[in-house]
C-alpha cells in the first residue's frame, strides 16, 4: 500500500527525464562549446577592427611567447 505512491513519484522522474532529454536532443543545445583561446579572441578583435596592424603582430608575439 505505501508503495504506491513511491512509483508514481519514480514514474514522474522517469517522465520528467525523458521529455528534458528530448528537448536537449531536439532542440539541438550544445553545452561543449569550445572555449576560445588567447589568440583566437585577438584574431576576432584584428578581424573586427578593433586594433591596427602593430598592435596585433605586438600582442600575438606576447602571446607565443616571444621577445
Amino acid at each position: 500500500m505505501w508503495l504506491g505512491p513511491i512509483w508514481m513519484i519514480v514514474w514522474l522522474a522517469v517522465l520528467v527525464t525523458i521529455v528534458i532529454g528530448l528537448g536537449r536532443w531536439l532542440g539541438g543545445t550544445d553545452t561543449h562549446r569550445p572555449v576560445p583561446t588567447a589568440r583566437d579572441i585577438l584574431d576576432e578583435r584584428y578581424a573586427r577592427g578593433e586594433i591596427d596592424r602593430d598592435e596585433y603582430l605586438k600582442r600575438r608575439q606576447d602571446i607565443a611567447g616571444g621577445s
